[in-house]
């Protein structure tokens, strides 16, 4: 893996090359419950099959941070929400650097528009925000959560 693939961030973050030069397999079939799943034991990460480019990008940038963790199924319903939350910001903030968001900021009227730019789902991209508490930050409403996820 070259130093550009692991200190690329925002736009320039490709999590498929990532994969491909760990090594990790991408099966792309379908899937009933979720858009995509990390097999510790065989090494692999299977997606839902149907994805558009961006929703598979974010996939596979989340399935990459339980890659980096090596996260394990777990049974215990607490240690996996906290497994898929970490995955999410960890995901959430190499997807959306903030030079890219301060520029797409300066345009975008709305998050569905600011998403599409930043070719992040908009889930993602408000992980991201709620990450960054929302200080100065468009499109996120007064009073909302802080919680990411």
């Amino acid at each position: 893996m070259s130093a550009v693939q692991l200190l690329a961030t925002g736009l320039d973050y490709a999590p498929a090359a990532i994969l491909d030069d760990l090594r990790i397999t991408v099966v792309r079939t379908w899937l009933r419950d979720t858009w995509g799943v990390w097999s510790r034991d065989r090494q692999r990460i299977v997606i839902a099959s149907g994805l558009s480019e961006v929703q598979e990008r974010c996939v596979l940038a989340h399935e990459l941070e339980h890659v980096y963790a090596d996260d394990a199924e777990c049974s215990n319903p607490i240690a996996r929400i906290r497994q898929e939350r970490g995955a999410d910001l960890r995901a959430a903030r190499k997807l959306v650097g903030i030079s890219d968001l301060a520029r797409v900021a300066q345009w975008a009227g709305d998050p569905h528009t600011a998403a599409a730019a930043l070719h992040v789902t908009q889930r993602l991209l408000e992980v991201r925000l709620q990450d960054l508490r929302g200080e100065g930050w468009p499109w996120r409403p007064l009073g909302g959560s802080r919680i990411a996820g």
